[in-house]
């Protein structure tokens, strides 16, 4: 019976991802493992053959040659890794460091497991002052039952495919080309005797509990490496990582662009008019801030070294706040006749003088007018 599909048999396309490869190869494992089909033997078979086509397609050598030959590409190197065909073998160990590189030869001994990806959400304040949280990540571990050798006795068999090396030939015309032994994996060593609770994989599903520190100042997309904490590797390869991504929640006050913080202060119209020294907020506490008298709308005042202490430099970055004015609401009728009289005082050329923005607006529109008129 022929072999189907590798493609075929992760329902993805031929121009697919490794990360769509992984979760094609993960939806397929879970459903067709022995563990959840116990006695059954299509399920078993199942799972052998997605195992196999994505030990091949996670490959980026072994893809290649699969893309190009198809079955035959190793059928063939399974046939010369055995043989071991005296007459070109000297002519292999010439050329493997030449094409090694091209052709995923350089290689030895299983790959290690799976990185993992965990996102992380913070509000700004933790973020900016460091923060130690407990996070669980479903994940596959170390079977404690064979202590990921995936043998149950623990004894282990010389692979005969590749004769304990982790590596099959073939001959491709006059070069003698070599790849990790599909059989064992790489590791040069198959079971004979598979442990009952992991299937003699070395691994099985777990979810970890981690502790994981975050350091003082880290930002959105920033990202911290726990080495080892990934995926146990393949019947006792090592373990992959855990990368922990960070995601900052928006805040109600403060805006982060890089190092500094922005946020907005509403002022009254007599504060800017006359002057005034208000309290603005910053992640330490509440300063004064000393309005000019005049400022005028969308001006902005910086404050020195009141943002973020960057997690690479250690310098503090600065809080600009941008003032807004706020026109008063609910007034009073003795308020209300106050402001009245107010602008009673802005008649004529005097206007002007007071209103600077104003009078060079109107000036404008006068201007744009004449042009519109005459044209």
């Amino acid at each position: 019976m022929s072999k189907r599909d590798y493609y075929e048999v992760l329902g993805v396309s031929r121009t697919a991802s490794d990360e769509e490869l992984k979760k094609a190869y993960r939806r397929c494992a879970m459903k067709h493992h022995p563990d959840r089909n116990a006695g059954d033997a299509t399920s078993e078979a199942a799972f052998k053959e997605c195992k196999e086509a994505y030990e091949v397609l996670s490959d980026a050598s072994k893809r290649r040659m699969y893309d190009q030959h198809g079955h035959a590409a190793f059928e063939h190197g399974m046939g010369g890794g055995a043989g071991g065909g005296a007459g070109y073998a000297d002519m292999g160990d010439i050329f493997g460091d030449m094409f090694g590189n091209i052709f995923g030869g350089g290689g030895r001994g299983p790959r290690r497991g799976a990185d993992i990806g965990y996102v992380m959400e913070l509000s700004l304040e933790e973020a900016v002052r460091g923060v130690e949280k407990q996070i669980e990540i479903p994940t596959l571990d170390e079977c404690d039952s064979c202590d990921g050798s995936g043998s149950a006795d623990g004894k282990l068999e010389t692979c005969g495919t590749c004769n304990g090396r982790g590596q099959v030939r073939f001959q491709r015309g006059i070069f003698s080309m070599q790849q990790g032994c599909p059989h064992c994996g790489g590791r040069g060593q198959t079971i004979e005797n598979p442990c009952g609770k992991c299937h003699g994989q070395g691994r099985v599903e777990d979810t970890k509990s981690l502790q994981v520190k975050i350091p003082a100042g880290v930002d959105n997309g920033d990202r911290i490496r726990l080495t080892g904490e990934g995926e146990a590797g393949p019947a006792g390869s090592p373990p992959g990582d855990l990368y922990v991504e960070v995601r900052v929640r928006e805040h109600e006050i403060f805006q982060r662009e890089g190092d500094d913080l922005h946020c907005e202060v509403p002022i009254r119209l007599t504060q800017a008019a006359l002057g005034a020294a208000i309290r603005v907020p910053t992640l330490g506490g509440e300063v004064e801030l000393k309005i000019p008298a005049e400022t005028q709308a969308g001006k902005v005042f910086r404050l020195r070294d009141k943002g973020v202490q960057s997690v690479r430099s250690r310098r503090p970055g600065d809080l600009y706040c941008r003032v807004v004015m706020e026109t008063p609401v609910n007034l009073t009728s003795e308020q209300r006749e106050l402001l009245q009289q107010l602008e009673a005082t802005f008649t004529g050329e005097d206007a002007r003088r007071h209103s600077p923005r104003s009078s060079t607006f109107m000036d404008g529109v006068k201007g744009f007018w004449d042009r519109m008129t005459s044209s």
